[in-house]
C-alpha cells in the first residue's frame, strides 16, 4: 500500500505552488509538511512563534494588534519576495500560509484608523508576489480546534477564546466562498488525522493530485468504501 511519501513526478510537473490554508489548530503546518516531505519540495511556514508581540495580542488585543498583523505582514511578505527570485522550476512548493489571509486577521482585529495604514501597507507589499496554483483549506469545528490547540500546548495560544475562533472560521468560509484566483480544494478535517494515520494521508493526497482547476470539496466521513 502506499505511504504517500513517494514523489509523483506528474503531480509535481501540475502544482509548482501549493498552500494549504484554514483556522487556528485545523493542522495546516503538518499537512504542509507531510505534502512537502512527499513531494521532496520546499516548505514556507509562517513562524508564527517569531512574533514577538503574539502573545501579548493574545493577553491584549486591543493593545497589540496592529505590530502583530503587521510583523505578520512583513515576514510573509518576504518569504514569498524571496520564494519569487529563487529558480522556479525546482520542484514544488508548499506553504502553509496563503497572502489574503493576513487581512483577513487585520479585518477581525484593527480598529478603523488602524486597518487604514495597514491596508496601505499591504497594497505595497504585495504588488506582483507569487499566486499558488492550488489552495487546500482545511475546515473544522470550533470545538474541535480548541481541542487540538490545547493538545498541542503552545504557550502564545493558551489566550485564545472559543468567540474570537468562531469569528475567525466564519471569516475563512466567507472568504473562501468568493476565492477564485487559485483551484481549490475544501477539507472536511474534523475526522481524520492525516498526521498519524497513513489511509487518512494516502487518500487526501491522491484528491490532491486529482484537482486541476475549479472547486472541490473532500469529506471523508462520506465516503463509503
Amino acid at each position: 500500500m502506499s505511504t504517500g511519501t513517494e514523489r509523483p513526478a506528474e503531480s509535481a510537473a501540475r502544482h509548482n505552488y501549493i498552500v494549504v490554508e484554514g483556522p487556528i489548530g485545523v493542522g495546516k503546518t503538518t499537512l504542509a509538511s507531510r505534502l512537502s516531505a512527499s513531494f521532496g519540495s520546499d516548505l514556507l511556514l509562517e513562524g508564527a512563534a517569531e512574533n514577538p508581540f503574539l502573545e501579548k495580542f493574545y493577553e491584549d488585543p486591543k493593545a497589540a494588534a496592529l505590530p502583530t498583523q503587521l510583523f505578520f505582514l512583513l515576514q510573509r511578505a518576504r518569504q514569498l519576495r524571496e520564494m519569487k527570485q529563487e529558480d522556479m522550476f525546482s520542484p514544488v512548493r508548499v506553504a502553509d500560509f496563503l497572502i489574503e489571509k493576513d487581512r483577513l486577521f487585520a479585518e477581525l482585529t484593527l480598529d478603523p484608523d488602524e486597518l487604514n495604514l495597514y491596508e496601505q501597507v499591504y497594497a505595497s507589499l504585495t504588488i506582483d508576489i507569487p499566486r499558488p496554483d492550488l489552495v487546500v483549506y482545511l475546515q473544522a469545528p470550533v470545538e474541535v480546534l480548541l481541542e487540538r490547540i490545547q493538545k498541542r500546548g503552545h504557550k502564545h495560544e493558551l489566550y485564545i477564546e472559543a468567540a474570537y475562533l468562531q469569528r475567525l472560521c466564519d471569516a475563512y468560509i466567507n472568504f473562501f466562498y468568493q476565492y477564485s484566483h487559485a483551484p481549490l480544494l475544501i477539507v472536511n478535517a474534523a475526522d481524520i488525522d492525516f498526521a498519524n494515520n497513513e489511509d487518512d494521508y494516502r487518500l487526501l493526497f491522491e484528491r490532491i493530485n486529482q484537482v486541476k482547476s475549479g472547486r472541490h470539496y473532500f469529506n471523508p466521513t462520506q465516503m463509503v468504501f
